[in-house]
C-alpha cells in the first residue's frame, strides 16, 4: 500500500501565517501519534502533509543561526519590503522571496519507515532530478546541506535549493527553498546559510531565462512522490 500524504498549494503565502499552519498541522500529527491514530481525511489514513507556496520577500534565521548573518538593519528591510524571523528550524540565515519554490513537508518519519537523514536525502534527490529533468548537473556538498552546482570546485560552488528542518516525535516541519526564477540581490545582504565563500544560484540563472515555474513545480510534485514512494492526495 502507497503511502498517502495530503498536498496543498498555498500559492503566494506570508511566511508567518504559513508557520503558524505549519504548526497547526504538526501538532495535530503529534496528538495523533500520542493518541495511537493516524492522522484521517475523509476516513483514510495519510502520514502527513506537503505545502507548497511562495513567500514574499523575508529573510529566516534558524536557532543556532548567528545574527550577524543579516547583514541589513530594520531599516533597510523596510526599505526592500522585506521582513524577518528567528525560527525553530534547523540551519542558518537564508532567504524567501517570489520565483522560489518554498516546500514544508509535515511527515510522521516513522509511518513512511525514514531517519532523518534519509528524509533530507530524499529532499536533496527529488530536487537533483527535478534540475536534470530541465538540463541542470547539480550534487550534495558533503559538508551542508541543501542542492549544489559544481559542489567540488571552492570557487565555482553554489547553491540552488536550501534545507533546513525541525522534527520532534519522527514528525518534521519547514524544509526547502528551491530557487527558480528567484531574485537573487536579495542573497547578498546575507551571509547565505551562514556562508562567506559560497554563492547562490537559480534555474533562471542556470539556464539563462525565466522558467516555467507552474511546470517545474509539477516536476518537482512528481519527483518527491516518486522518491518518497507516496500518493498525493489533494
Amino acid at each position: 500500500m502507497s503511502i498517502k500524504i495530503k498536498f496543498q498549494d498555498l500559492k503566494s503565502a506570508d511566511y508567518k501565517k504559513a508557520w503558524q499552519y505549519q504548526e497547526k498541522l504538526f501538532e495535530e500529527i503529534l496528538r495523533e501519534k500520542t493518541a495511537g491514530l493516524s492522522v484521517r481525511d475523509d476516513n483514510d489514513p495519510i502520514a502527513g502533509y506537503l505545502l507548497f507556496c511562495e513567500h514574499p520577500h523575508v529573510y529566516t534565521l534558524g536557532k543556532s543561526g548567528a545574527e550577524n548573518n543579516l547583514l541589513i538593519n530594520a531599516g533597510f528591510l523596510e526599505k526592500i519590503s522585506a521582513t524577518y524571523y528567528r525560527t525553530n528550524r534547523g540551519g542558518d540565515i537564508t532567504y524567501h522571496g517570489p520565483g522560489q519554490i518554498v516546500g514544508y513537508p509535515i511527515f510522521d518519519l516513522e509511518k513512511i519507515n525514514l531517519g532523518i537523514r534519509k528524509y533530507i536525502f530524499n529532499l536533496e534527490e527529488a530536487v537533483i532530478m527535478t534540475l536534470k529533468d530541465f538540463g541542470i548537473t547539480s550534487a550534495r556538498l558533503g559538508s551542508a546541506s541543501g542542492v549544489w552546482l559544481d559542489p567540488d570546485d571552492p570557487v565555482k560552488s553554489r547553491k540552488i535549493c536550501a534545507i533546513g528542518v525541525r522534527a520532534s516525535r519522527h514528525v518534521t516541519m519547514h524544509g526547502f527553498a528551491f530557487n527558480v526564477n528567484t531574485d537573487l540581490d536579495y542573497f547578498t545582504h546575507i551571509n547565505p546559510c551562514g556562508f562567506k565563500d559560497k554563492g547562490v544560484t537559480s534555474m533562471e540563472k542556470e539556464l539563462g531565462e525565466k522558467q516555467d515555474y507552474g511546470r517545474v513545480k509539477e516536476t518537482l510534485k512528481e519527483n518527491l512522490s516518486s522518491v518518497f514512494m507516496m500518493e498525493l492526495l489533494t
